[in-house]
């Protein structure tokens, strides 16, 4: 077999033992086979992301897109080694044998997984690494549904005697009994010699004994603590004292005495039965009196109390800021809050499949109780995740999430959970049948609400009226369904700043930058008629937009190619060619640095490519090498330094003797015919490297080979020649590249940064965007019952009837086929005096539809990471704070907007319900009636 070249790829101990078509099948088969027979237990194993996109462009899975007609075929390059070290902790090494897995790592943007077979044919054929394994398990018996357990629960198991503690590592999906069977095996000790406790935050908590939940299910969260007890009474107890230092000497510790009250009710101690995590399975009645003294929460010093209330922070088990900022919104919710601190019980719906028996809103009820006790301390949410990982699965584990989309989940299982009908009836929808839009909306209200009624419902559900208009027959469907937030377009985002560089194909001109405003999710097409106009571009040139990378061009991009394709780092150029150029054989001249007698055994090691390509055009039978020569010194005309007053006798007369492109007229049919064009007549001599200023030779698109030009070649293959020009020390003393190398990237972060925030837009026109008529999407028609078939019909939306607490969800992320994005558009929103009345001229009651801020939602960073933290105001002190995390501190009203505002909460003013006294009387009884 013949092994292709990989210089400077290949590690010494690495080999080639297939083709890329031989890889690419061999691993396309394997991984089929792995997904057909996947059961629970199988190994995945975690690939850089980017190398795994190289290896796929490599082997031909990934091809370029069918709009990328003019992009230049890169021939892809084998790849090195993998490289998995970016998704590593840096601090890795010193914990274990085991890589640490960065924390914020998302599947598709920083790793891909692979089979386990997959990875060792990878491994044999790459080396590489680190060797980064999972588990699969399975999520969902029933259905047969796997996961790939990419953050295992870590867990620091202490050691009573020296107080060192040793990591483990296991599925949060695995059984209580599986982490005893890990310990005593660690240990070398038997399963009915100890207990194992929950040691959060190093305060003993209750003891695992339910052998049969899994450990998320008994509440440990990552890199918690736990601890080893010897059960009391026993000979392996007693004998402690004697062992060795070797050997583990465990230590009993006695129950905390640290207990909490709140809002008066009586102690309530740490040390409460173990029973916590399956008691509402236990007799199938419930309980909303159960509580987790282990979730963080502790006494206050000498037994005094704080009058603060609602300012507690929440810790962050692991990337859940996402979480934490949504529950310190809702919890400052005054209509929620006076809910909850009173007796719900009688409200929670035990028989609703839909939800969770109540777990989930007496999980939300108790953290609230705890957050609105006197005091700051800050509170661990784990019995809160618990239960909402139960009912949203997706939100279990330790990965970064959307604040919004947990909101959502979380309101409707809070909405099920409290949903006051039983039985819910079967309601036929009726058509409007011509009936005005009142009685109609009426009537679908009353229609929802005879399915749903709770206090989300009440709150929260405000009411839409959706029109659809056929695009052929005219006719009009109107709907009317309920909404519980408006998630806003930021409209403000559809322009952008792009930097091109712009060069003359005709050397008339040096470079010249601009920077143009086009609309982002316009198209290349439409950043070219900018620019044309910018450049006071003639009648009789056109614009090729091309991108540069590494001192080379990488791709021409289609007038037809999406804007959202280029990228902020990219390099743009455009080259001023003549009309009718793309019928010509263009000519792309790329610069590197050597030494001007560079032997050819040298040419790769020296190879340096400088500046940034010139593009021309030439008649495809033009191609002798006077003609090229004549060409290219005709380009480098702007580039003569001044200080060079008498050129050499060749350069005169190459300039004087170049082919002219203004004499090239094209014809209907695309020939060319020539006016008078003057080609170069300078005598074979004059062309010789030994007269002419520059040596030309004609290379690939990679400058990766040199090959002298023919000096009687009377035409070229294909459409573009390429050439490469050595630049010594005499070409620099002749012309001035510093032209050619000063290329800035399409956007800088900040650049006008100033401007963009004065043309910041405000909530109303975002709100207008919303409501705006627009076409449904081809994959979103809509079945017209009179045309008998689907139409992509105009929809228009209207606010009909408002709820009380209006959430605004202002859409800052934006997902394509290619690209992710995160918008950071400053939005001036008001705090006080949000007007809808325009906005909803249907909405019943007296009073104006008029809303104040209460709360907000901030995200921070790009895709991928970033950082959530909440805006929330205590309407009783009428002082603003900022929740992040287990950090509070107080904040101005001044500093509220941002422009990583992301969710907005409204309350609006003269609603039913009363504020929130910091002197509220929480019904105790609800709260402590358990005792131990």
């Amino acid at each position: 077999m013949t092994i292709p070249s990989a210089e400077g790829f290949l590690h010494a101990a690495s080999c080639l033992p297939c083709t890329a078509e031989e890889e690419r099948d061999l691993v396309v088969a394997l991984t089929r086979e792995a997904e057909e027979n996947v059961k629970d237990g199988d190994l995945r194993y975690l690939v850089s992301h980017s190398w795994w996109i190289n290896w796929q462009s490599y082997v031909g899975l990934i091809k370029p897109d069918e709009n990328d007609a003019d992009m230049l075929p890169q021939a892809p390059s084998r790849p090195g080694e993998i490289d998995n070290s970016k998704l590593v902790s840096e601090e890795s090494s010193s914990i274990g044998d085991e890589p640490e897995l960065q924390r914020t790592l998302r599947e598709g943007d920083d790793y891909a997984l692979v089979p386990q077979e997959v990875w060792r044919k990878l491994h044999e054929w790459y080396k590489g690494g680190p060797e980064l394994s999972r588990r699969v398990i399975c999520s969902s018996p029933t259905s047969r549904s796997y996961i790939v357990d990419v953050y295992p629960l870590r867990l620091k198991l202490f050691d009573g005697r020296d107080s060192l503690e040793k990591i483990i590592r296991i599925s949060r999906k695995a059984k209580v009994s599986e982490l005893y069977s890990l310990v005593c095996s660690l240990l070398s000790v038997e399963q009915s010699k100890i207990d194992i406790w929950d040691f959060y935050q190093k305060t003993k908590g209750k003891k695992l004994i339910n052998l049969n939940e899994t450990v998320e299910e008994a509440q440990l969260m990552m890199d918690q603590e736990i601890i080893v007890e010897a059960k009391a009474d026993d000979a392996w107890c007693s004998d402690l004292g004697t062992r060795s230092n070797n050997e583990l000497a465990l230590i009993p510790l006695e129950p905390s005495t640290s207990s909490f009250s709140i809002a008066g009710g009586p102690a309530f101690s740490n040390g409460f039965s173990s029973g916590f995590g399956s008691s509402f399975s236990q007799d199938n009645s419930f309980s909303p009196l159960l509580r987790d003294a282990e979730d963080g929460y502790s006494s206050f010093s000498n037994g005094t109390k704080d009058d603060i209330h609602g300012l507690s922070g929440l810790h962050n088990l692991g990337n859940t800021c996402f979480m934490n900022s949504a529950i310190q919104s809702l919890v400052h919710t005054p209509p929620l809050v006076e809910y909850f601190l009173q007796d719900y019980s009688r409200e929670i719906n035990t028989e609703n499949p839909l939800g969770l028996q109540g777990e989930l809103a007496t999980a939300f009820g108790e953290l609230l109780r705890k957050l609105w006790s006197a005091g700051r301390t800050s509170i661990a949410p784990r019995a809160f995740k618990t239960k909402l990982s139960r009912f949203a699965p997706q939100f279990s584990g330790y990965n970064q999430h959307d604040s919004q989309e947990l909101l959502a989940f979380l309101l409707d299982g809070l909405h099920e959970d409290l949903n006051r009908v039983k039985k819910k009836p079967y309601i036929e929808a009726k058509d409007a049948d011509g009936r005005p839009d009142e009685e109609l909306a009426e009537e679908c209200w009353n229609y929802h609400k005879a399915r749903n009624d709770s206090i989300i419902v009440d709150k929260f559900q405000g009411q839409y009226k959706s029109t659809l208009v056929c695009p052929d027959c005219k006719k009009i469907s109107v709907t009317f369904d309920p909404f519980m937030y408006l998630s806003l377009p930021l409209p403000s985002t559809v322009t952008r700043m792009i930097n091109v560089t712009v060069f003359s194909g005709t050397g008339d001109a040096l470079p010249m930058p601009y920077t143009v405003k086009v609309q982002k999710n316009g198209v290349c097409g439409d950043l070219i008629k900018s620019l044309s106009v910018m450049c006071c571009l003639q009648s009789c040139e056109t614009l090729l937009l091309a991108e540069v990378y590494d001192h080379r061009i990488y791709r021409y991009w289609n007038p037809s190619e999406p804007l959202c394709h280029v990228k902020d780092e990219d390099k743009l150029v455009a080259y001023r060619l003549p009309v009718g150029s793309e019928n010509l054989l263009r000519v792309e001249i790329l610069h590197r640095v050597v030494d001007r007698y560079t032997s050819e055994s040298m040419f790769n090691l020296s190879r340096k490519l400088i500046g940034s390509p010139l593009v021309t055009c030439i008649p495809s039978d033009s191609t002798r090498k006077a003609d090229i020569y004549a060409t290219v010194s005709s380009l480098l005309a702007p580039f003569v330094r001044a200080k060079v007053h008498t050129l050499d006798e060749s350069v005169t007369k190459l300039n004087s003797n170049g082919p002219s492109l203004d004499g090239i007229v094209l014809t209907d049919n695309g020939t060319t015919c020539e006016e008078d064009v003057s080609t170069s007549n300078v005598d074979e001599e004059a062309a010789d490297e030994e007269v002419l200023p520059f040596q030309l030779w004609l290379t690939d698109d990679k400058a990766n080979k040199r090959e002298h030009i023919d000096a009687d070649s009377n035409g070229a293959p294909g459409s573009t020649m390429r050439l490469l020009m050595d630049w010594s020390d005499r070409e620099h003393e002749v012309y001035d590249i510093k032209y050619m190398d000063e290329l800035s990237v399409v956007f800088k972060p900040g650049f006008m940064s100033k401007k963009n925030r004065q043309e910041a837009v405000n909530l109303f026109s975002c709100l207008d965007a919303f409501l705006k008529d627009e076409p449904l999407g081809p994959d979103d028609m809509w079945y017209c019952p009179r045309c008998k078939e689907h139409k992509q019909a105009s929809k228009k939306l209207d606010l009909w009837r408002l709820p009380e607490i209006l959430v605004v969800h202002l859409k800052r992320f934006s997902y394509s086929r290619f690209m992710k994005n995160k918008l950071d558009t400053f939005v001036n929103f008001p705090i006080h005096d949000l007007d809808m009345s325009r906005y909803a001229n249907h909405s019943r009651g007296d009073q104006p539809p008029i809303y104040e801020l209460y709360a907000v939602i901030n995200h921070y960073g790009g895709m991928g990471g970033g950082h959530y933290s909440a805006y929330a105001k205590l309407v009783e002190e009428d002082s603003w704070y900022h929740f992040d995390d287990s950090h509070v501190s107080s904040v101005g009203e001044e500093d509220i907007r941002t422009s990583s505002a992301y969710l907005l909460f409204y309350r609006r003013v003269g609603s039913s319900s009363c504020s929130v006294s910091k002197n509220v009387a929480v019904d105790t009884d609800m709260v402590d009636s358990l005792d131990t």
